[in-house]
Protein backbone atom coordinates (compact mmCIF):
# COMPACT_ATOMS: atom_id res chain seq x y z
CA UNK A 1 0.00 0.00 0.00
CA UNK A 2 1.52 3.31 -1.02
CA UNK A 3 1.27 6.62 0.73
CA UNK A 4 -0.26 8.78 -1.99
CA UNK A 5 -2.48 8.53 -5.01
CA UNK A 6 -0.59 7.83 -8.28
CA UNK A 7 -1.84 11.14 -9.70
CA UNK A 8 -0.32 13.05 -6.81
CA UNK A 9 2.97 11.22 -7.25
CA UNK A 10 2.94 12.13 -10.94
CA UNK A 11 2.28 15.80 -10.17
CA UNK A 12 5.00 15.82 -7.51
CA UNK A 13 7.55 14.46 -9.95
CA UNK A 14 6.47 16.96 -12.60
CA UNK A 15 6.81 19.88 -10.19
CA UNK A 16 10.19 18.64 -8.94
CA UNK A 17 11.58 18.65 -12.48
CA UNK A 18 11.24 22.44 -12.54
CA UNK A 19 13.96 22.82 -9.88
CA UNK A 20 17.40 22.58 -11.52
CA UNK A 21 19.63 22.55 -8.43
CA UNK A 22 20.88 19.70 -6.28
CA UNK A 23 19.38 19.06 -2.87
CA UNK A 24 20.33 17.10 0.24
CA UNK A 25 17.31 15.44 1.86
CA UNK A 26 17.42 14.70 5.56
CA UNK A 27 17.69 11.15 6.85
CA UNK A 28 14.36 11.71 8.60
CA UNK A 29 12.65 12.28 5.25
CA UNK A 30 14.28 9.14 3.81
CA UNK A 31 13.01 7.07 6.75
CA UNK A 32 9.53 8.57 6.52
CA UNK A 33 9.11 7.75 2.81
CA UNK A 34 10.43 4.22 3.38
CA UNK A 35 7.99 3.65 6.24
CA UNK A 36 5.13 4.93 4.06
CA UNK A 37 6.09 2.42 1.33
CA UNK A 38 6.24 5.33 -1.09
CA UNK A 39 8.18 5.09 -4.34
CA UNK A 40 8.81 8.85 -4.28
CA UNK A 41 12.45 9.75 -3.78
CA UNK A 42 13.34 12.08 -0.94
CA UNK A 43 15.14 14.50 -3.27
CA UNK A 44 12.00 14.65 -5.44
CA UNK A 45 9.95 15.80 -2.46
CA UNK A 46 12.55 18.41 -1.50
CA UNK A 47 12.77 19.86 -5.02
CA UNK A 48 8.99 19.95 -5.35
CA UNK A 49 8.79 21.83 -2.06
CA UNK A 50 11.15 24.52 -3.31
CA UNK A 51 9.17 24.96 -6.53
CA UNK A 52 5.83 25.20 -4.70
CA UNK A 53 7.02 28.33 -2.89
CA UNK A 54 6.63 30.45 -6.04
CA UNK A 55 2.96 29.70 -6.92
CA UNK A 56 2.10 29.98 -3.23
CA UNK A 57 3.78 33.35 -2.70
CA UNK A 58 2.76 35.23 -5.87
CA UNK A 59 -1.06 34.97 -5.49
CA UNK A 60 -0.73 35.91 -1.83
CA UNK A 61 1.35 38.94 -2.75
CA UNK A 62 -1.24 40.07 -5.29
CA UNK A 63 -4.06 39.56 -2.79
CA UNK A 64 -2.23 41.54 -0.10
CA UNK A 65 -1.50 44.40 -2.50
CA UNK A 66 -5.17 44.59 -3.46
CA UNK A 67 -6.27 44.76 0.18
CA UNK A 68 -6.77 48.36 1.27
CA UNK A 69 -4.48 49.56 3.98
CA UNK A 70 -1.72 46.97 3.41
CA UNK A 71 1.51 48.73 2.35
CA UNK A 72 3.83 47.07 -0.14
CA UNK A 73 6.77 46.87 2.35
CA UNK A 74 4.54 44.73 4.56
CA UNK A 75 2.99 42.68 1.76
CA UNK A 76 6.31 41.47 0.30
CA UNK A 77 7.71 39.91 3.52
CA UNK A 78 4.31 38.37 4.24
CA UNK A 79 4.17 36.76 0.78
CA UNK A 80 7.74 35.49 1.15
CA UNK A 81 6.84 33.99 4.51
CA UNK A 82 3.81 32.25 3.00
CA UNK A 83 5.96 30.80 0.22
CA UNK A 84 8.55 29.53 2.68
CA UNK A 85 5.74 28.10 4.77
CA UNK A 86 4.44 26.18 1.77
CA UNK A 87 7.92 24.77 1.20
CA UNK A 88 8.18 23.71 4.82
CA UNK A 89 4.78 22.01 4.67
CA UNK A 90 5.79 20.03 1.58
CA UNK A 91 9.03 18.90 3.21
CA UNK A 92 7.39 17.95 6.52
CA UNK A 93 4.22 16.37 5.16
CA UNK A 94 5.76 12.90 4.58
CA UNK A 95 7.32 12.99 8.05
CA UNK A 96 3.97 13.92 9.60
CA UNK A 97 2.18 11.19 7.63
CA UNK A 98 4.74 8.63 8.77
CA UNK A 99 4.33 9.75 12.38
CA UNK A 100 0.55 9.37 12.21
CA UNK A 101 0.85 5.97 10.58
CA UNK A 102 3.39 4.84 13.18
CA UNK A 103 1.13 6.08 15.97
CA UNK A 104 -1.74 4.07 14.55
CA UNK A 105 0.47 1.00 14.17
CA UNK A 106 1.58 1.09 17.80
CA UNK A 107 -2.04 0.75 18.87
CA UNK A 108 -1.76 -2.89 17.72
CA UNK A 109 1.23 -3.59 19.99
CA UNK A 110 -0.73 -5.10 22.92
CA UNK A 111 -2.63 -7.39 20.57
CA UNK A 112 0.55 -8.57 18.86
CA UNK A 113 2.23 -9.35 22.19
CA UNK A 114 -0.90 -11.15 23.38
CA UNK A 115 -0.95 -13.37 20.28
CA UNK A 116 2.73 -14.22 20.63
CA UNK A 117 2.35 -14.99 24.35
CA UNK A 118 -0.60 -17.27 23.76
CA UNK A 119 1.19 -19.14 20.98
CA UNK A 120 4.10 -19.67 23.36
CA UNK A 121 1.70 -21.18 25.89
CA UNK A 122 0.76 -23.83 23.35
CA UNK A 123 4.36 -24.52 22.34
CA UNK A 124 7.45 -22.77 23.71
CA UNK A 125 8.90 -22.15 20.25
CA UNK A 126 9.69 -18.45 19.71
CA UNK A 127 10.05 -18.86 15.94
CA UNK A 128 6.51 -20.19 15.60
CA UNK A 129 5.21 -17.58 18.03
CA UNK A 130 6.75 -14.75 15.99
CA UNK A 131 5.40 -16.17 12.74
CA UNK A 132 1.92 -16.63 14.19
CA UNK A 133 1.82 -13.15 15.73
CA UNK A 134 2.85 -11.62 12.40
CA UNK A 135 0.58 -13.64 10.13
CA UNK A 136 -2.50 -13.33 12.34
CA UNK A 137 -2.24 -9.53 12.38
CA UNK A 138 -2.28 -6.72 9.86
CA UNK A 139 -0.73 -3.31 9.55
CA UNK A 140 2.84 -1.98 9.74
CA UNK A 141 3.63 -3.62 13.09
CA UNK A 142 2.72 -7.12 11.94
CA UNK A 143 4.50 -6.61 8.60
CA UNK A 144 7.61 -5.43 10.42
CA UNK A 145 7.68 -8.55 12.59
CA UNK A 146 7.07 -10.73 9.52
CA UNK A 147 9.99 -9.11 7.71
CA UNK A 148 12.36 -9.65 10.65
CA UNK A 149 11.14 -13.24 11.02
CA UNK A 150 11.77 -13.98 7.35
CA UNK A 151 15.26 -12.49 7.53
CA UNK A 152 16.25 -14.67 10.48
CA UNK A 153 14.71 -17.89 9.18
CA UNK A 154 17.19 -20.73 9.63
CA UNK A 155 19.31 -18.74 12.08
CA UNK A 156 19.54 -18.86 15.86
CA UNK A 157 17.72 -15.52 16.17
CA UNK A 158 13.91 -15.45 16.16
CA UNK A 159 13.12 -12.09 14.58
CA UNK A 160 11.84 -10.74 17.88
CA UNK A 161 15.19 -9.09 18.63
CA UNK A 162 15.43 -7.06 15.43
CA UNK A 163 11.75 -6.17 15.65
CA UNK A 164 12.21 -4.84 19.20
CA UNK A 165 15.26 -2.81 18.15
CA UNK A 166 13.33 -1.18 15.30
CA UNK A 167 10.48 0.02 17.51
CA UNK A 168 12.40 0.71 20.74
CA UNK A 169 12.67 4.47 20.29
CA UNK A 170 8.95 4.80 19.53
CA UNK A 171 7.54 2.53 22.22
CA UNK A 172 10.06 1.37 24.87
CA UNK A 173 7.45 -0.78 26.61
CA UNK A 174 7.19 -2.95 23.48
CA UNK A 175 10.94 -3.63 23.61
CA UNK A 176 10.73 -4.67 27.27
CA UNK A 177 7.68 -6.81 26.60
CA UNK A 178 9.32 -8.66 23.71
CA UNK A 179 12.41 -9.27 25.84
CA UNK A 180 10.20 -10.86 28.49
CA UNK A 181 8.58 -13.05 25.83
CA UNK A 182 11.95 -14.34 24.66
CA UNK A 183 13.23 -14.91 28.20
CA UNK A 184 10.04 -16.77 29.15
CA UNK A 185 10.98 -19.55 26.73
CA UNK A 186 13.98 -20.50 28.88
CA UNK A 187 12.16 -20.05 32.19
CA UNK A 188 11.31 -23.09 34.35
CA UNK A 189 7.87 -24.56 33.52
CA UNK A 190 6.37 -23.39 36.81
CA UNK A 191 7.50 -19.79 36.10
CA UNK A 192 6.74 -19.63 32.39
CA UNK A 193 3.07 -18.70 32.78
CA UNK A 194 3.90 -15.80 35.09
CA UNK A 195 6.65 -14.59 32.73
CA UNK A 196 4.26 -14.53 29.78
CA UNK A 197 1.63 -12.72 31.84
CA UNK A 198 4.24 -10.16 32.82
CA UNK A 199 5.15 -9.60 29.16
CA UNK A 200 1.57 -8.67 28.35
CA UNK A 201 1.20 -6.55 31.48
CA UNK A 202 4.32 -4.60 30.49
CA UNK A 203 3.01 -3.55 27.08
CA UNK A 204 -0.47 -2.83 28.46
CA UNK A 205 0.93 -0.70 31.29
CA UNK A 206 3.20 1.09 28.82
CA UNK A 207 0.27 1.94 26.55
CA UNK A 208 -1.82 3.16 29.48
CA UNK A 209 1.01 5.25 30.96
CA UNK A 210 1.85 6.92 27.65
CA UNK A 211 -1.78 7.79 26.99
CA UNK A 212 -2.24 9.14 30.52
CA UNK A 213 0.88 11.29 30.18
CA UNK A 214 -0.28 12.56 26.80
CA UNK A 215 -3.71 13.45 28.20
CA UNK A 216 -2.06 15.53 30.91
CA UNK A 217 0.31 17.28 28.52
CA UNK A 218 -2.30 18.08 25.88
CA UNK A 219 -4.81 19.82 28.15
CA UNK A 220 -3.02 23.18 28.13
CA UNK A 221 -2.52 23.33 24.32
CA UNK A 222 -6.12 22.23 23.77
CA UNK A 223 -7.32 24.96 26.11
CA UNK A 224 -5.23 27.45 24.16
CA UNK A 225 -6.84 26.36 20.89
CA UNK A 226 -10.24 26.69 22.50
CA UNK A 227 -9.53 30.16 23.89
CA UNK A 228 -7.68 31.76 20.97
CA UNK A 229 -9.31 29.83 18.15
CA UNK A 230 -12.93 29.91 19.28
CA UNK A 231 -13.83 32.13 22.23
CA UNK A 232 -11.73 35.21 21.45
CA UNK A 233 -12.56 35.42 17.70
CA UNK A 234 -16.28 35.02 18.35
CA UNK A 235 -16.19 37.59 21.15
CA UNK A 236 -14.41 40.09 18.89
CA UNK A 237 -17.29 39.90 16.42
CA UNK A 238 -19.42 41.74 18.95
CA UNK A 239 -16.87 44.56 19.08
CA UNK A 240 -17.30 45.37 15.39
CA UNK A 241 -20.24 47.81 15.83
CA UNK A 242 -18.57 49.51 18.79
CA UNK A 243 -15.38 49.93 16.79
CA UNK A 244 -17.29 51.52 13.93
CA UNK A 245 -19.07 53.86 16.35
CA UNK A 246 -15.68 54.94 17.67
CA UNK A 247 -14.48 55.80 14.18
CA UNK A 248 -12.25 52.72 13.72
CA UNK A 249 -12.22 51.50 10.13
CA UNK A 250 -12.57 47.71 9.68
CA UNK A 251 -12.09 46.81 6.01
CA UNK A 252 -14.33 43.95 4.94
CA UNK A 253 -11.46 42.30 3.06
CA UNK A 254 -9.27 42.31 6.16
CA UNK A 255 -12.05 40.83 8.30
CA UNK A 256 -12.77 38.08 5.78
CA UNK A 257 -9.07 37.27 5.41
CA UNK A 258 -8.68 36.99 9.17
CA UNK A 259 -11.75 34.84 9.85
CA UNK A 260 -11.83 32.75 6.69
CA UNK A 261 -8.12 32.25 6.03
CA UNK A 262 -5.75 33.12 8.87
CA UNK A 263 -7.74 31.64 11.76
CA UNK A 264 -8.70 28.38 9.98
CA UNK A 265 -5.12 27.84 8.81
CA UNK A 266 -3.91 28.48 12.35
CA UNK A 267 -6.41 25.96 13.73
CA UNK A 268 -5.34 23.35 11.19
CA UNK A 269 -1.69 23.86 12.16
CA UNK A 270 -2.45 23.69 15.88
CA UNK A 271 -4.65 20.62 15.44
CA UNK A 272 -1.99 18.87 13.37
CA UNK A 273 0.58 19.60 16.06
CA UNK A 274 -1.70 18.05 18.70
CA UNK A 275 -2.24 14.91 16.63
CA UNK A 276 1.49 14.50 16.01
CA UNK A 277 2.15 14.53 19.77
CA UNK A 278 -0.04 11.49 20.39
CA UNK A 279 2.17 8.48 21.21
CA UNK A 280 -0.35 5.72 20.46
CA UNK A 281 -3.65 5.61 18.60
CA UNK A 282 -6.34 2.99 19.18
CA UNK A 283 -7.79 2.83 15.68
CA UNK A 284 -11.25 1.50 14.86
CA UNK A 285 -11.84 -1.27 12.36
CA UNK A 286 -10.89 0.01 8.91
CA UNK A 287 -13.87 -0.45 6.58
CA UNK A 288 -13.07 -0.38 2.86
CA UNK A 289 -15.40 0.84 0.15
CA UNK A 290 -15.24 -2.67 -1.36
CA UNK A 291 -17.09 -4.15 1.65
CA UNK A 292 -20.30 -5.89 0.47
CA UNK A 293 -22.43 -3.89 2.91
CA UNK A 294 -21.10 -0.60 1.53
CA UNK A 295 -22.92 0.56 -1.63
CA UNK A 296 -20.61 1.15 -4.57
CA UNK A 297 -20.27 4.59 -6.08
CA UNK A 298 -21.06 7.99 -4.67
CA UNK A 299 -24.52 8.54 -6.11
CA UNK A 300 -26.26 8.30 -2.72
CA UNK A 301 -23.94 10.86 -1.16
CA UNK A 302 -24.20 13.21 -4.14
CA UNK A 303 -28.00 12.96 -4.16
CA UNK A 304 -28.21 13.61 -0.42
CA UNK A 305 -25.81 16.53 -0.73
CA UNK A 306 -27.82 18.06 -3.56
CA UNK A 307 -31.10 17.76 -1.68
CA UNK A 308 -29.46 19.11 1.46
CA UNK A 309 -28.03 22.09 -0.39
CA UNK A 310 -31.39 22.96 -1.93
CA UNK A 311 -33.25 22.55 1.35
CA UNK A 312 -30.61 24.44 3.30
CA UNK A 313 -30.55 27.28 0.81
CA UNK A 314 -34.31 27.66 0.88
CA UNK A 315 -34.45 27.52 4.67
CA UNK A 316 -31.57 29.94 5.08
CA UNK A 317 -33.08 32.47 2.70
CA UNK A 318 -36.15 32.68 4.94
CA UNK A 319 -33.95 33.91 7.81
CA UNK A 320 -31.59 36.23 5.91
CA UNK A 321 -30.27 36.56 2.39
CA UNK A 322 -26.68 35.97 3.51
CA UNK A 323 -27.72 32.80 5.40
CA UNK A 324 -28.79 31.01 2.20
CA UNK A 325 -25.28 30.12 0.91
CA UNK A 326 -24.08 29.21 4.42
CA UNK A 327 -27.03 26.88 4.99
CA UNK A 328 -26.75 25.42 1.50
CA UNK A 329 -23.06 24.58 1.87
CA UNK A 330 -23.29 23.38 5.48
CA UNK A 331 -26.36 21.18 5.08
CA UNK A 332 -25.37 20.00 1.61
CA UNK A 333 -21.83 18.95 2.50
CA UNK A 334 -22.93 17.55 5.86
CA UNK A 335 -25.72 15.46 4.35
CA UNK A 336 -23.47 14.22 1.56
CA UNK A 337 -20.73 13.12 3.96
CA UNK A 338 -23.12 11.56 6.47
CA UNK A 339 -25.03 9.56 3.86
CA UNK A 340 -21.89 8.47 1.99
CA UNK A 341 -20.07 7.22 5.09
CA UNK A 342 -23.11 5.96 7.02
CA UNK A 343 -22.86 2.37 5.66
CA UNK A 344 -19.24 2.21 6.85
CA UNK A 345 -20.34 3.46 10.26
CA UNK A 346 -22.91 0.65 10.42
CA UNK A 347 -20.27 -1.95 9.58
CA UNK A 348 -18.01 -0.49 12.26
CA UNK A 349 -20.83 -0.65 14.82
CA UNK A 350 -21.38 -4.30 13.86
CA UNK A 351 -17.69 -4.99 14.46
CA UNK A 352 -17.90 -3.37 17.89
CA UNK A 353 -20.85 -5.59 18.78
CA UNK A 354 -18.89 -8.69 17.78
CA UNK A 355 -15.74 -7.65 19.62
CA UNK A 356 -17.69 -6.86 22.78
CA UNK A 357 -18.65 -10.54 23.15
CA UNK A 358 -15.68 -12.32 21.62
CA UNK A 359 -13.94 -12.67 25.01
CA UNK A 360 -16.97 -14.41 26.53
CA UNK A 361 -17.28 -16.76 23.57
CA UNK A 362 -13.58 -17.63 23.72
CA UNK A 363 -13.85 -18.35 27.44
CA UNK A 364 -16.76 -20.72 26.79
CA UNK A 365 -14.75 -22.54 24.13
CA UNK A 366 -11.76 -22.77 26.46
CA UNK A 367 -13.77 -24.25 29.33
CA UNK A 368 -15.47 -26.77 27.03
CA UNK A 369 -12.13 -27.84 25.54
CA UNK A 370 -10.64 -28.22 29.02
CA UNK A 371 -13.58 -30.46 29.88
CA UNK A 372 -12.76 -32.76 26.96
CA UNK A 373 -14.83 -31.39 24.07
CA UNK A 374 -13.29 -30.68 20.69
CA UNK A 375 -12.91 -27.09 19.57
CA UNK A 376 -15.36 -27.76 16.73
CA UNK A 377 -18.08 -28.82 19.17
CA UNK A 378 -17.21 -26.04 21.62
CA UNK A 379 -17.77 -23.43 18.90
CA UNK A 380 -21.43 -24.48 18.72
CA UNK A 381 -21.68 -24.35 22.51
CA UNK A 382 -20.28 -20.81 22.47
CA UNK A 383 -23.01 -19.78 20.03
CA UNK A 384 -25.65 -21.01 22.48
CA UNK A 385 -23.96 -19.40 25.51
CA UNK A 386 -23.55 -15.90 24.05
CA UNK A 387 -25.95 -13.34 22.63
CA UNK A 388 -26.15 -10.75 19.87
CA UNK A 389 -23.79 -10.59 16.94
CA UNK A 390 -21.15 -12.74 18.64
CA UNK A 391 -23.67 -15.56 18.97
CA UNK A 392 -24.65 -15.15 15.31
CA UNK A 393 -20.99 -15.29 14.28
CA UNK A 394 -20.25 -18.53 16.14
CA UNK A 395 -23.55 -20.05 15.00
CA UNK A 396 -22.60 -19.30 11.39
CA UNK A 397 -19.19 -20.92 11.88
CA UNK A 398 -20.74 -23.97 13.54
CA UNK A 399 -23.21 -24.30 10.66
CA UNK A 400 -20.42 -24.16 8.09
CA UNK A 401 -18.55 -26.88 9.97
CA UNK A 402 -21.58 -29.18 9.87
CA UNK A 403 -22.68 -28.54 6.30
CA UNK A 404 -19.32 -28.32 4.55
CA UNK A 405 -17.33 -30.64 6.82
CA UNK A 406 -14.57 -28.07 7.20
CA UNK A 407 -12.28 -27.27 10.10
CA UNK A 408 -12.25 -24.28 12.42
CA UNK A 409 -9.96 -22.16 10.24
CA UNK A 410 -12.05 -22.45 7.09
CA UNK A 411 -15.29 -22.05 9.04
CA UNK A 412 -14.12 -18.70 10.35
CA UNK A 413 -11.45 -17.46 7.93
CA UNK A 414 -12.27 -19.22 4.68
CA UNK A 415 -13.41 -17.43 1.54
CA UNK A 416 -17.03 -17.82 2.64
CA UNK A 417 -16.30 -18.13 6.35
CA UNK A 418 -18.10 -16.40 9.19
CA UNK A 419 -15.45 -13.65 9.27
CA UNK A 420 -15.15 -13.16 5.51
CA UNK A 421 -16.90 -9.78 5.70
CA UNK A 422 -15.93 -8.78 9.25
CA UNK A 423 -13.00 -6.29 9.15
CA UNK A 424 -11.85 -6.98 12.71
CA UNK A 425 -8.15 -7.88 13.07
CA UNK A 426 -8.68 -8.82 16.72
CA UNK A 427 -11.52 -11.24 15.97
CA UNK A 428 -9.64 -12.76 13.05
CA UNK A 429 -6.55 -13.25 15.23
CA UNK A 430 -8.73 -14.96 17.85
CA UNK A 431 -10.12 -17.27 15.18
CA UNK A 432 -6.57 -18.10 14.08
CA UNK A 433 -5.70 -19.14 17.61
CA UNK A 434 -8.87 -21.22 17.83
CA UNK A 435 -7.72 -23.11 14.73
CA UNK A 436 -4.32 -23.73 16.33
CA UNK A 437 -6.04 -24.90 19.51
CA UNK A 438 -8.12 -27.35 17.47
CA UNK A 439 -4.91 -29.15 16.51
CA UNK A 440 -3.60 -29.13 20.10
CA UNK A 441 -6.74 -30.57 21.69
CA UNK A 442 -7.50 -30.57 25.40
CA UNK A 443 -4.22 -28.94 26.59
CA UNK A 444 -5.21 -25.79 24.67
CA UNK A 445 -8.30 -25.22 26.81
CA UNK A 446 -6.48 -23.30 29.53
CA UNK A 447 -4.75 -21.19 26.87
CA UNK A 448 -8.09 -20.19 25.37
CA UNK A 449 -9.39 -19.17 28.79
CA UNK A 450 -6.27 -17.06 29.20
CA UNK A 451 -6.89 -15.57 25.76
CA UNK A 452 -10.36 -14.51 26.91
CA UNK A 453 -8.81 -12.79 29.93
CA UNK A 454 -6.33 -11.02 27.66
CA UNK A 455 -9.09 -9.81 25.34
CA UNK A 456 -10.99 -8.41 28.31
CA UNK A 457 -7.85 -6.68 29.55
CA UNK A 458 -7.18 -5.17 26.12
CA UNK A 459 -10.67 -3.70 26.00
CA UNK A 460 -10.26 -2.32 29.52
CA UNK A 461 -6.99 -0.56 28.67
CA UNK A 462 -8.50 0.88 25.47
CA UNK A 463 -11.51 2.17 27.40
CA UNK A 464 -9.27 3.78 30.03
CA UNK A 465 -7.11 5.40 27.36
CA UNK A 466 -10.17 6.91 25.71
CA UNK A 467 -11.49 8.12 29.06
CA UNK A 468 -8.21 9.94 29.66
CA UNK A 469 -8.95 12.07 26.60
CA UNK A 470 -12.74 12.16 26.92
CA UNK A 471 -12.88 15.64 28.47
CA UNK A 472 -10.73 17.15 25.72
CA UNK A 473 -12.34 15.39 22.77
CA UNK A 474 -15.82 15.96 24.17
CA UNK A 475 -15.19 19.69 24.52
CA UNK A 476 -13.90 19.91 20.96
CA UNK A 477 -16.86 17.99 19.53
CA UNK A 478 -19.48 19.97 21.45
CA UNK A 479 -17.81 23.26 20.57
CA UNK A 480 -17.73 22.35 16.89
CA UNK A 481 -21.32 21.14 16.66
CA UNK A 482 -23.21 23.36 19.12
CA UNK A 483 -21.37 25.96 21.19
CA UNK A 484 -19.43 27.81 18.46
CA UNK A 485 -22.40 28.13 16.05
CA UNK A 486 -24.68 29.13 18.93
CA UNK A 487 -22.35 31.88 20.11
CA UNK A 488 -21.53 32.90 16.54
CA UNK A 489 -25.16 33.26 15.51
CA UNK A 490 -26.08 35.22 18.64
CA UNK A 491 -23.05 37.50 18.29
CA UNK A 492 -23.79 38.26 14.64
CA UNK A 493 -27.40 39.05 15.56
CA UNK A 494 -26.27 41.41 18.30
CA UNK A 495 -23.78 43.11 16.00
CA UNK A 496 -26.42 43.43 13.28
CA UNK A 497 -28.94 45.02 15.63
CA UNK A 498 -26.32 47.41 17.02
CA UNK A 499 -25.35 48.42 13.49
CA UNK A 500 -28.99 49.02 12.60
CA UNK A 501 -29.51 51.17 15.70
CA UNK A 502 -26.41 53.23 15.00
CA UNK A 503 -27.46 53.69 11.38
CA UNK A 504 -30.87 54.97 12.51
CA UNK A 505 -29.32 57.37 15.00
CA UNK A 506 -26.78 58.60 12.48
CA UNK A 507 -29.52 59.23 9.93
CA UNK A 508 -31.49 61.29 12.46
CA UNK A 509 -28.38 63.31 13.26
CA UNK A 510 -28.12 62.16 16.87
CA UNK A 511 -24.77 60.46 16.42
CA UNK A 512 -21.77 61.66 14.51
CA UNK A 513 -21.02 58.13 13.23
CA UNK A 514 -17.68 56.81 12.24
CA UNK A 515 -14.75 58.79 11.09
CA UNK A 516 -14.90 60.25 7.60
CA UNK A 517 -13.94 57.68 5.02
CA UNK A 518 -14.17 54.78 7.48
CA UNK A 519 -15.13 51.53 5.75
CA UNK A 520 -18.35 50.04 7.05
CA UNK A 521 -18.54 46.24 7.47
CA UNK A 522 -22.07 45.36 6.27
CA UNK A 523 -24.09 42.97 8.46
CA UNK A 524 -24.51 40.63 5.49
CA UNK A 525 -20.74 40.40 5.05
CA UNK A 526 -20.31 39.90 8.78
CA UNK A 527 -22.85 37.08 8.90
CA UNK A 528 -21.38 35.39 5.84
CA UNK A 529 -17.78 35.60 7.09
CA UNK A 530 -18.64 34.33 10.57
CA UNK A 531 -20.78 31.58 9.02
CA UNK A 532 -17.85 30.34 6.97
CA UNK A 533 -15.73 30.43 10.11
CA UNK A 534 -18.34 28.41 12.02
CA UNK A 535 -18.38 25.76 9.28
CA UNK A 536 -14.58 25.67 9.35
CA UNK A 537 -14.67 25.16 13.12
CA UNK A 538 -17.17 22.31 12.75
CA UNK A 539 -14.86 20.60 10.27
CA UNK A 540 -11.46 21.21 11.88
CA UNK A 541 -12.35 20.68 15.54
CA UNK A 542 -14.32 17.52 14.78
CA UNK A 543 -11.44 16.07 12.75
CA UNK A 544 -8.99 16.85 15.57
CA UNK A 545 -11.32 15.30 18.17
CA UNK A 546 -11.68 12.11 16.12
CA UNK A 547 -7.92 11.98 15.53
CA UNK A 548 -7.19 12.29 19.25
CA UNK A 549 -9.82 9.72 20.14
CA UNK A 550 -9.38 6.99 17.51
CA UNK A 551 -6.72 8.14 15.06
CA UNK A 552 -7.33 9.64 11.63
CA UNK A 553 -9.58 7.28 9.70
CA UNK A 554 -11.08 8.79 6.55
CA UNK A 555 -14.48 7.12 6.87
CA UNK A 556 -14.81 7.92 10.57
CA UNK A 557 -13.66 11.53 10.16
CA UNK A 558 -15.95 12.03 7.16
CA UNK A 559 -18.99 10.67 8.97
CA UNK A 560 -18.39 12.66 12.16
CA UNK A 561 -17.69 15.87 10.20
CA UNK A 562 -20.92 15.36 8.27
CA UNK A 563 -22.91 15.02 11.50
CA UNK A 564 -21.16 18.08 12.97
CA UNK A 565 -22.01 20.20 9.92
CA UNK A 566 -25.63 19.06 10.04
CA UNK A 567 -25.73 20.21 13.66
CA UNK A 568 -23.68 23.40 13.38
CA UNK A 569 -25.42 24.88 10.32
CA UNK A 570 -29.02 25.01 11.61
CA UNK A 571 -27.75 25.96 15.08
CA UNK A 572 -25.97 28.99 13.65
CA UNK A 573 -28.96 30.13 11.59
CA UNK A 574 -31.52 29.50 14.35
CA UNK A 575 -29.30 31.22 16.93
CA UNK A 576 -29.13 34.29 14.69
CA UNK A 577 -32.90 34.26 14.24
CA UNK A 578 -33.64 33.79 17.93
CA UNK A 579 -31.15 36.40 19.09
CA UNK A 580 -32.48 38.88 16.52
CA UNK A 581 -35.93 38.53 18.07
CA UNK A 582 -34.53 39.10 21.57
CA UNK A 583 -32.32 42.07 20.69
Amino acid sequence: MTWVDPRIRKVTRGVAEQYPGTVEPTSELHRALAFLDSDLRADTVVRAGYVVAVPAAIPCLLALVVLPGVPLPAAVPAAIGIGLGATHVCHRLPVAAATLRRTRALGDAPGLVARAALRLRLAATPERAATFAARSGSGPLARSLAAHTDRTRGESATGFEGFADEWRSWFPALDRSVSLLVSAVDAPPDEQEAALDRALETVLDGAHDQMAAFAGEVRAPASGIYAFGVLLPLALVGVVPAARAGGVSIPAAAFITLYNAVLPVGLVAAGAWLLLQRPIALPPARVRSAHPDVPSGRIRGVAAGTLGAVGGGVGGSVVASWAAPIAAVGVGVGAGLAVHYRPMARVRADVRDIESGIADATAVVGRRVSAGESVETAVESAADATTGRTSDLFATAAGLQRRLRVGVRRAFLGEHGALADVPSPRTRATASLLSVAAAQGRPAGATLVTLADHLTELRRVEAEARRELAAITGTLRHTAAVFAPLVGGATVAMATQMAASESTLATSGSVSGSAPGAAVLPPSTLGLAVGVYVLALATILTAVAVGLDRGLDRALVGYRVGIALLSATPTYVVAFLGASMLF
